[in-house]
C-alpha cells in the first residue's frame, strides 16, 4: 500500500481502515492461546489448563520482545516517511527485524538449559509441572517465529497496511485451530499436540508476511544491506521499543507473581481459574489494543510530518472509539461472564469459581480503552519516558504490589480485587501525563496556523 493513504485519506476513515484489520487480525491471533486453552481444557482438564496459564508469562515476554522490536521500530518507521525519509526508514525496518531474532535465540538458549526451574520460579507445582513442561519446551522451539510474527505486523501497519498482517494472523489462527483438533483429538497427543499445533501455525503466518515483502508490492523493501546492525538505528527503536516490552514483561512479572500467590492461598485449582479469567482479559483488553494499533501510524506519519490538526484529530476520535467499546466490553463480561466461561471447560466447579472471579476483576476493564490509547500517543510522537512510565504503570507500579499485599487480608479475593484499583490507578497516571501533553500539541497547532496565515497589510 502506498503510504500518501497516511497523508490524503479522511482521518476517521483511516482510523477505522486500520483499526478494523487490526481487530481482525488480533482477534484471530489471540486465539492462538485461546483455542489451546479450550482444547485442554475439554480433552486434557483442569491441570492442563494450569500448565498453560504457568507458562503464559513466558508466552507474554516473546510478545513484549516481538513489541518492542515492532512497536519500536514502527514509531521510528512511520515518523520518518512522515518526514519523507525512505532510506532511514528502510534501514529501521531492517535492524527490528535482525535485532528480534538475535534476541529471540537468546531467550530459547535460556529457556531450553533451565527449562524445570524457570517453571517452578514461574509458579508450577510438582502435579502442574509435566504439564506445562510438555507445553513450554515446545513452545521455546518455536520463540523466533512468534516474536518475528508480532514485529513484522506492527511494521506493516507502520506503512499504513493493515490488510497483510491481518490475513497472515487469520492464516495463523485458522491453522492452529485445525492442527489443534487434529493433534488433540484423533492423534491424542493432549498438551504437546496443542504446542506443536501453535508453532507450526505461526511459521505459516511468517511465511506470508515475508512473501510479501520480497514480493515487491510493500513500499518499504527489506535489504540485505539494511540488516547489518546500526547501533543508532537500534538506539532509536529500543528507545521507544522499550515501553511495549515494559508493558508485556511487567505483565508477565506480574503474571507469574499471580499464579504465585494464586498457587499459595487457593491451590491448582485456583491457578486454572485464572488460566481461564486471563485467556477471556485477552478478548476484553484487545479494543483499546487495535484502536492504538490503528492510531499509531497515523499520528506518527502526521506528527512527523508537523500536521498538528491531524494529529489532535486522531487522538479524539480513537479515545472517543477506545472508551465506547471497553464499556460494552465490561456489560457483557460483567452481568453475564459464564456463557463465555463455558467455552473454556465443562468442570461446573470452575465454572463457578470462573465466574466469581471475572465479576471482580473485569469491575475496571471500562477503563482499560483510554489507558491504551494515551500510552500508545507517546509512543507513536516518541516521548520515550512518558510511554514507557505509562506502559509499565499497570503491572509493575500498581498491580504487582497490590497482588503482594491485600491477599494477605482477603485471600484470593485480594488477587481479584486488585486488577480494577490498578485500572483506576493506572488511567489515572496516564491522564496526569497525557492531558499536558495534548496541550502543547494545542499550542504547536495553533503556532503552526499562525504562521501559515497571511499577513494583513496595513
Amino acid at each position: 500500500m502506498n503510504y500518501n493513504v497516511l497523508d490524503n485519506d479522511h482521518i476517521g476513515r483511516l482510523l477505522v481502515k486500520l483499526a478494523i484489520p487490526a481487530f481482525t487480525g488480533m482477534f484471530v491471533a489471540t486465539l492462538y492461546n485461546v483455542v489451546d486453552t479450550i482444547f485442554i481444557g475439554q480433552y486434557v482438564g483442569s491441570l492442563g489448563i494450569a500448565g498453560l496459564s504457568i507458562v503464559f508469562p513466558l508466552q507474554m515476554l516473546s510478545m513484549g520482545l516481538g513489541q518492542m522490536t515492532g512497536m519500536g521500530g514502527a514509531s521510528l518507521v512511520s515518523r520518518l516517511i512522515g518526514a519523507g525519509n525512505k532510506n532511514r526508514a528502510e534501514k529501521a525496518l531492517g535492524n527490528a527485524i535482525i535485532v528480534n531474532i538475535i534476541l529471540s535465540l537468546v531467550i530459547l538458549v535460556a529457556g531450553l538449559a533451565y527449562t524445570d526451574g524457570w517453571l517452578r520460579i514461574m509458579g508450577a507445582s510438582e502435579t502442574v509441572l509435566p504439564y506445562a513442561r510438555d507445553y513450554m519446551s515446545i513452545i521455546l522451539v518455536g520463540l523466533v517465529f512468534q516474536t518475528l510474527d508480532m514485529a513484522m505486523n506492527a511494521l506493516l501497519r507502520a506503512e499504513g497496511n493493515a490488510r497483510v498482517p491481518m490475513v497472515a494472523m487469520v492464516i495463523g489462527a485458522v491453522s492452529n485451530i485445525i492442527l489443534d483438533a487434529v493433534f488433540i483429538i484423533p492423534l491424542q497427543m493432549g498438551i504437546k499436540g496443542a504446542a506443536i499445533a501453535t508453532v507450526i501455525a505461526q511459521v505459516f503466518s511468517v511465511i506470508y508476511t515475508m512473501f510479501y515483502y520480497f514480493s515487491g508490492n510493500s513500499f518499504l523493501k527489506i535489504k540485505l544491506r539494511n540488516l547489518k546492525l546500526d547501533f543508532g538505528t537500534i538506539k532509536e527503536i529500543f528507545t521507544i521499543g522499550v515501553a511495549s516490552f515494559g508493558r508485556t514483561i511487567g505483565g508477565s512479572l506480574s503474571m507469574v507473581f499471580v499464579n504465585r500467590m494464586l498457587a499459595s492461598y487457593g491451590g491448582d485449582y485456583a491457578v486454572s481459574t485464572f488460566g481461564v479469567v486471563n485467556r477471556i482479559m485477552m478478548f476484553a483488553i484487545m479494543p483499546g489494543i487495535v484502536i492504538g494499533q490503528g492510531l499509531q501510524p497515523i499520528l506518527g506519519f502526521n506528527y512527523g510530518a508537523q500536521r498538528y490538526d491531524r494529529a489532535l484529530k486522531v487522538i479524539k476520535l480513537a479515545l472517543i472509539a477506545a472508551t465506547i467499546s471497553s464499556v460494552i466490553v465490561f456489560a457483557v463480561l460483567y452481568i453475564v461472564p459464564g456463557p463465555v466461561i463455558r467455552i473454556f471447560t465443562g468442570d461446573n466447579e470452575l465454572i463457578g469459581q470462573a465466574s466469581y472471579a471475572a465479576r471482580r476483576i473485569f469491575i475496571g476493564i471500562s477503563l482499560i480503552g483510554a489507558m491504551m490509547v494515551g500510552s500508545t500517543v507517546f509512543q507513536a510522537i516518541g516521548k520515550a519516558t512518558q510511554s514507557f512510565v505509562t506502559s509499565i504503570a499497570r503491572g509493575v507500579l500498581f498491580l504487582f504490589p497490590l497482588v503482594f499485599t491485600l491477599p494477605r487480608f482477603w485471600g484470593t479475593d485480594g488477587v481479584w480485587i486488585s486488577f480494577p484499583i490498578a485500572d483506576a490507578l493506572s488511567l489515572i497516571l496516564t491522564l496526569s501525563l497525557f492531558i499536558p501533553q495534548v496541550k502543547k500539541m494545542s499550542e504547536l497547532n495553533k503556532h503552526s496556523r499562525e504562521i501559515s496565515e497571511p499577513q494583513v497589510q496595513t
